[in-house]
């Protein structure tokens, strides 16, 4: 197994020593494809796909909400597992990797430790763009049909799907990270701890402000700065209403997300350049 993922990550290298960026889009490649031949990614996105034609069953027994109960559930389990997927696959990119060593093949060719997490995270962005998408259009598509006919909601929920996404995309982020330098199974639980408390991170700076200790404050304060701030991308329950977001807070989410991103990227090639792999 470990001699036929090495042969393909040398064929995916032959055309990489043009520059950076080919060597990137090879890693990226490699990945997706790998993560996509993951069954468990087929079978959470069945799941979901069930519970939005559960929700357009559960929407017909109450009467004039079918719409909003489609949507509320649809986007609800399109963000957790979509949750699962860039916690579970993404802490085993790098770990899999190491475990087949065929990361010693890869840092054999030209290729930056920076390059190989870059394109892991980008091939697994990659796959989730495609889950994504496939969740979104079936929760459209349950509207539809619910509607008997096109209805505006089929396109409206669309930014709420993008700020899913955006948080998908800073969670994998976290998820590398953490895997960088821990176990997987280490790595899961506190990516999923980050996920819990990144939708509370009002509390915590609420906490910050009524601390008496100024330890206390200083704690709540910097966790609050440090840690991803999820609930500004969250717009379900408004989308669930018709409500759309408007532009400038879908600009400072777009904008957030890719600064914690790029920061949190170059933290996790700092660390995992400081690996040891012999």
């Amino acid at each position: 197994m470990a001699t036929t993922q090495a042969t393909k990550i040398r064929k995916s290298f032959a055309a990489t020593e043009r520059g950076t960026v080919w060597r990137i889009i090879a890693i990226a490649r490699n990945a997706f494809r790998e993560a996509i031949r993951d069954r468990v990614l087929y079978n959470l996105v069945l799941f979901v796909l069930l519970l939005t034609g559960a929700a357009i069953f559960i929407g017909q027994l109450s009467a004039g909400q079918e719409k909003k109960i489609i949507v509320d559930l649809g986007l609800s389990a399109m963000l957790l597992f979509g949750v699962f997927i860039a916690i579970f696959v993404g802490v085993g990119l790098v770990f899999k990797e190491i475990e087949r060593r065929t990361i010693y093949t890869i840092f054999a060719k030209p290729v930056s430790r920076g390059e190989f997490i870059v394109g892991k995270y980008i091939g697994l962005c990659l796959t989730l763009l495609v889950n994504v998408m496939v969740m979104g259009t079936g929760v459209s598509l349950a509207l539809i049909y619910v509607n008997r006919g096109w209805h505006p909601l089929a396109i409206s929920i669309w930014p709420a799907i993008l700020l899913i996404y955006l948080e998908l995309m800073v969670l994998t982020g976290v998820a590398l990270l953490f895997s960088s330098f821990s176990s997987p199974a280490l790595s899961a639980l506190l990516t999923f701890f980050i996920f819990i408390i990144g939708h509370f991170s009002a509390d915590l700076k609420g906490l910050a402000t009524s601390m008496g200790s100024p330890g206390a404050r200083w704690l709540f304060g910097g966790l609050y700065y440090l840690l991803p701030n999820l609930a500004n991308l969250s717009y379900i329950t408004p989308a669930a209403h018709g409500r759309l977001p408007n532009v400038p807070h879908l600009a400072a989410a777009v904008l957030y997300s890719l600064i914690y991103i790029l920061v949190i990227l170059s933290v996790t090639t700092l660390i995992f350049g400081r690996r040891n792999f012999k």
